[in-house]
């Protein structure tokens, strides 16, 4: 009788036995790195969270926009026409300063960017990456108060970057964009407005009629990569 032919032993060859012990270490440590990369990823130190730098002239939003009621646009007078909210040139500055404290040592910046005509070098507060677009004109015009993004702006003697801005923190408002519209009716500038006053029902009530409004109803391109990576 012929001999029977022997089944293998053996699947993989013998030299995967030497992998047996870093299977192990390589998933502890993927899981270590994961986790790490995650924490700091969503650190306010990545997220640039809580980022105030200092200004070549301390002003203060507090008093011109918390006291003095300034409108944000007579500043950023591009917020509602264009994808970026402008810094305002030295004459916006000087409408008001050429007589109220004209001679005050902080304002000197102003007055050298007045007398040369160099810009004074505002430092942006709120900078995203290069890879993001994002269009202040189509959120300001479909409802999204300024207070959405930057905080009460109208509160703070030295602007901080109170929000994330991460991607996720971008997502959440796109997935569900209702809670933060504000009717027409309601200047985006007005730091004061909120329904906290309103029921759940109302409050939801009045986000889908806000949604119905303004035409927003195709949250899926509101997702999409595309929408914000361009």
């Amino acid at each position: 009788m012929a001999d029977q032919p022997t089944t293998q032993r053996f699947v993989f060859p013998r030299w995967t036995n030497f992998l047996l012990p870093v299977i192990p270490i390589g998933a502890i440590g993927g899981l270590f790195y994961l986790t790490i990369l995650f924490l700091f990823g969503a650190s306010p130190v990545t997220t640039a969270e809580g980022y105030s730098p200092t200004q070549p002239v301390p002003y203060s939003h507090a008093l011109h926009v918390g006291q003095l009621g300034l409108d944000c646009r007579y500043c950023h007078n591009t917020v509602e026409k264009t994808e970026f909210a402008a810094l305002p040139p030295t004459q916006t500055c000087m409408n008001c300063h050429t007589n109220i404290h004209p001679n005050k040592p902080s304002l000197q910046p102003v007055r050298d960017s007045w007398a040369t005509g160099k810009p004074v070098e505002w430092v942006k507060v709120h900078d995203l990456p290069d890879y993001v677009y994002f269009n202040h004109s189509a959120h300001i015009n479909h409802g999204v108060g300024c207070v959405e993004c930057h905080g009460r702006i109208d509160t703070m003697e030295v602007v901080h970057q109170e929000k994330p801005l991460s991607m996720g923190w971008c997502l959440d408002c796109h997935r569900n964009p209702a809670p933060h519209l504000r009717p027409r009716d309601v200047a985006p500038t007005d730091m004061h407005w909120t329904t906290n006053d309103l029921s759940d029902e109302k409050k939801s009530e009045l986000g889908n009629q806000l949604m119905k409004d303004y035409g927003i109803h195709d949250t899926v391109y509101m997702q999409s990569c595309s929408t914000c990576h361009r």
